[in-house]
């Protein structure tokens, strides 16, 4: 490693010089820890007494080689500040950690997997004219094995079966990195580099991603670099100062309590692109979803607050970096706010990212699904206003973990009325989520209309499935409806060009009905809701032309809970006009012919 790279933050392969590594000579570990009066390593190996460390280069990196050190073995940094005190420290660089409550770093054989994904890994790209939907899970809540967890390698046999049947073309996990606090989700680490040991090990997690890789599964890692935890053994003050974080004290603390990093300073910056070229160059994931780049733009997340100019630096050197190592990396941007060029790319002054979560459109339709029919009417273009804006940016439509916890009730109890209209509402709800432009993103349980909010300890309630038959036609409603997208190109090629899509009917409030085209891949759909509680029989439509319209999906058909005992339709286009029957909250879909 260049010593000269790393101080000035442009460092991508630190992890491969810091850390502990298995060498022919024994394990070599170094830090860094430039305000210490003296550092020693403490493990298993030498009964957790003293061993002093080197320090050597320009200072503050320290060095020490033990013969006798082998894989599985536990350690810990002894920094020893210039005041007098102590403290004992986690390896910034580990690999491996030791499941909380404990906090040691473990010595970890890196290189000892073999990834047998080579064809997948060169057909990697953006996605931008091909299907993308995202399952979002929590790893240790999705099922569980009996009483405890699934393991790395254990979990690939029933999760990718599931992602098959439902139609998803990538998982997303939420922070893998370790983490001492279950509720915390892993958004506050003390382990940016070791996979939390919850759930196994790293070669185990390699497993995990090389089965989904040969079955056709994309992996997405959430990532954060905007804060870290404040507990003594983690980052916070590691050398007796303030290191990694912030050193003022108005700026040093996010809004979770958590410590926010200093990325103006090179060390951090080689640090977190390190960190980020680390999950992807030794684990094979094909992107990274970087949580609260609010919090990067602007301080502390606040627009009246100014843009943090540093951090915006950070993150542009950062994404153009990835996009040059790894040129099929996904990089998707969690940001709530309304700055400009998120999604372009940084030679033209952007911030580099491939997709932004459209926020927007996540807080209006919800919403809008929350009020009373009379309300709905009086909000009739707020399901308008996500295509004012849509091609402003590469946007990702998320119903993310975020929407479905802390008494926000899940995305199927949102919907208004009873529990039958529940149900319809929320699937017209998702046929319209499929079927408007941008990717997709749904957390898991949104599939099977779960009622309980998502708790990351215990299980998903896919119980719910043989005790009660409206999940159960729920979710086939769900797979049959990921099935249609995977199979029509107009629903995912061209979505960010203005000439494939226009609406047909955006303008009859009373009757809150919608209806919009889709056009791409030499083919064209036809989308219509009834977001009302009225019925229509002959329901006029007007398209140009003559055609036949084959339906893709009712979404009140019987089979999925709905009332319509009826097959697929298809209905005449004569002279530019069709007459259509629109149940009550539903939406149907139709290729034109």
């Amino acid at each position: 490693m260049d010593l000269e790279q790393f101080y000035s933050g442009n460092e991508w392969y630190a992890y491969q010089y810091f850390g502990a590594h298995i060498t022919e000579d024994g394990v070599v570990f170094r830090v860094y820890a430039p305000r210490a009066q003296r550092v020693t390593l403490i493990g298993s190996f030498n009964c957790w007494y003293d061993q002093e460390m080197d320090c050597i280069g320009r200072g503050g990196v320290y060095c020490l080689t033990l013969p006798e050190a082998k894989a599985g073995d536990m350690y810990k940094y002894r920094i020893y500040h210039h005041d007098g005190s102590v403290t004992d420290k986690a390896d910034p660089y580990g690999f491996e950690m030791e499941l909380r409550p404990c906090s040691a770093s473990v010595v970890s054989d890196l290189g000892h997997y073999s990834f047998k994904d080579k064809e997948w890994m060169a057909c990697k790209d953006k996605l931008y004219d091909r299907p993308f939907h995202i399952y979002e899970i929590h790893f240790g809540s999705w099922r569980a094995k009996g009483d405890r967890w699934y393991r790395y390698e254990e979990m690939g046999e029933v999760l990718i079966p599931y992602l098959k049947e439902m139609g998803y073309t990538h998982v997303e996990i939420m922070p893998l990195n370790e983490h001492p606090l279950d509720e915390s989700w892993g958004y506050q680490s003390t382990g940016f580099f070791a996979p939390t040991s919850r759930y196994g090990t790293p070669i185990g997690l390699k497993m995990f991603i090389d089965e989904c890789h040969q079955a056709g599964i994309g992996v997405i890692l959430d990532f954060v670099m905007v804060h870290f935890a404040v507990d003594d053994y983690g980052l916070s003050a590691f050398d007796g100062g303030p290191l990694y974080e912030m050193p003022f004290d108005d700026i040093e603390r996010s809004e979770w309590g958590s410590y926010n990093f200093a990325h103006g300073k090179g060390e951090v910056a080689s640090f977190l692109k390190s960190c980020a070229n680390y999950w992807i160059q030794e684990y094979h994931f094909d992107g990274l979803r970087m949580d609260a780049i609010a919090n990067i733009i602007y301080w502390r997340g606040m627009e009246n607050s100014g843009v943090n100019d540093q951090a915006v630096r950070f993150i542009q050197s950062l994404n153009k970096g990835l996009h040059t190592i790894h040129p099929g990396i996904i990089l998707i941007a969690e940001d709530s706010t309304n700055y400009l060029k998120v999604t372009t790319p940084v030679s033209y002054g952007g911030l580099g990212f491939d997709y932004k979560w459209d926020l927007g459109f996540m807080h209006d339709t919800l919403q809008f699904f929350e009020y009373p029919v009379e309300v709905r009417r009086e909000h009739y273009r707020d399901i308008l206003f996500s295509m004012h804006y849509f091609y402003n940016e590469l946007y990702m439509l998320a119903f993310s973990h975020d929407e479905v916890v802390y008494g926000k009730k899940t995305i199927l109890d949102k919907m208004y009325g009873t529990y039958e209209d529940k149900f319809a509402q929320c699937r017209a709800l998702f046929l319209y989520m499929i079927s408007h432009p941008g990717k997709k993103l749904n957390f898991m349980g949104n599939e099977i209309g779960q009622f309980r909010e998502w708790a990351h300890y215990r299980p998903q309630d896919f119980d719910v499935l043989e005790q009660f038959p409206m999940h159960a036609a729920f979710k086939r409603f769900f797979r049959d409806m990921n099935h249609v997208y995977l199979a029509h190109p107009a629903l995912y090629e061209g979505e960010y060009n203005r000439n494939c899509f226009a609406y047909i009917i955006e303008d009859r409030p009373w009757d809150l009905v919608y209806a919009f085209t889709r056009s791409a891949g030499g083919e064209r759909i036809l989308a219509v809701f009834n977001f009302s509680d009225n019925g229509y029989d002959n329901y006029l439509v007007r398209l140009s032309g003559n055609y036949m319209l084959k339906e893709l999906l009712h979404t009140a058909r019987d089979i999925y809970g709905g009332d319509i005992r009826c097959h697929l339709q298809e209905i005449p286009v004569r002279n530019g006009q069709c007459m259509m029957h629109l149940e009550p909250f539903s939406g149907r879909l139709f290729q034109i012919c």
